[in-house]
């Protein structure tokens, strides 16, 4: 029996997303006229949606990253070489689509809302230069990484001036609105750094410490952006909600499946090393989970697994644990709640692509 269902659990499901939502969680008040429809649209493949609409993704970034300088132009483009899975991108041209076909049955997707797609993919790849050079990575996506490469100097300023160019991407969009909503992504993004950076003595805030970390320094760059490219296709406060709530929800899912595949899959096929997490001293959800089982835990993760021996140790009590399943099943509790939310639009092929991601994002593998 899972342990969100005990009265006694510390980390109860209905504790943790009370503690959770308390922060971030505002239900909707009315629901949308079309909440309870069943859609009858079949199945396209999410990916394959999309395509249409980030055909030359990468290289539309290239061009904002237009720098004389050779070195910095090869750093900035590093990462934008066409291998990524395009992920977040990916949910905003979707999410595009089904906001506008929602309001005015359009199926386009405006020029202003694939503007966000972008802008988003380059903030999410200028954080990851930046984690990198925090965390001293050597690799990331099967690759070195830029700070192992040119350095931690030049890779702080290469994340910096991609920043920057993302920064220049938004004033054009001419949306005072959606400048407002896409840098508090960036504020999240430090505000996130700072909580990973700390800890709390109280096992009690920890869960809390830890996903409010988990909803600023991924959640927020998915649920701004939907948000976004909604307030650009559709002017009802409730279908701004309704983007807004599917990306958290979908966003807290994914890093928390990301920190289960930090303890159970393979490095060739993460791309970077496993156990990473506890190496840099953070206790994910597994890691939570598991003190549940094995209290000893809770002196290593206030040392941030510093002693000689602790993360061997503490991989070895999560696997023994049933920390995995735990945080499997919160993620599943999450993409159900995203599920929940995009619902409530009309039918459309894009929805229930924004719907089949979710399964997606429950059963990758990297």
């Amino acid at each position: 029996m899972c342990h969100f269902t005990q009265r006694n659990s510390t980390f109860s499901f209905p504790n943790i997303c009370n503690i959770f939502w308390r922060f971030h969680h505002t239900s909707i008040s009315h629901s949308c006229s079309c909440s309870k429809i069943v859609s009858d649209v079949k199945y396209q493949d999410p990916f394959q949606l999309g395509r249409k609409d980030l055909k030359n993704l990468y290289e539309d970034i290239k061009k904002e990253l237009l720098v004389s300088a050779a070195e910095l132009k090869e750093m900035c483009d590093y990462y934008f070489d066409g291998k990524g899975k395009a992920f977040r991108p990916m949910i905003v041209v979707l999410m595009a689509r089904a906001c506008n076909i929602h309001h005015n049955n359009s199926r386009e997707v405006q020029a202003s809302q694939r503007s966000v797609a972008i802008i988003a993919e380059m903030i999410h790849t200028a954080s990851l230069v930046h984690d990198d050079v925090i965390d001293d990575a050597n690799s990331r996506r099967g690759k070195m990484t830029v700070n192992q490469i040119w350095g931690e100097r030049k890779a702080v300023l290469a994340g910096d001036f991609i920043l920057s160019a993302a920064s220049v991407a938004l004033a054009r969009i001419g949306n005072t609105t959606i400048i407002s909503v896409l840098t508090q992504v960036i504020e999240d993004l430090v505000r996130g750094e700072f909580l990973q950076l700390g800890s709390k003595e109280d096992e009690n805030e920890r869960f809390a410490h830890y996903l409010e970390k988990t909803f600023k320094k991924t959640a927020s760059l998915i649920a701004n952006s939907c948000k976004a490219v909604s307030i650009l296709g559709c002017p009802d406060p409730q279908v701004h909600e309704i983007a807004y709530q599917y990306g958290k929800n979908v966003g807290i899912a994914f890093q928390l499946i990301d920190d289960v595949l930090d303890f159970t899959a393979c490095a060739d096929r993460l791309g970077k090393p496993t156990a990473a997490d506890l190496k840099l001293g953070l206790a994910t959800g597994p890691v939570l989970f598991a003190c549940q089982r094995f209290p000893e835990m809770n002196a290593m993760i206030m040392r941030r697994f510093s002693k000689p021996g602790d993360v061997e140790r503490a991989r070895n009590y999560v696997l023994q644990s049933d920390g995995v399943q735990q945080t499997t099943y919160l993620a599943q509790r999450y993409c159900h709640e995203a599920t929940r939310e995009i619902s409530k639009l009309r039918p459309s092929p894009e929805r229930e692509a924004l719907i089949q991601l979710t399964e997606m994002v429950l059963v990758r593998d990297k």
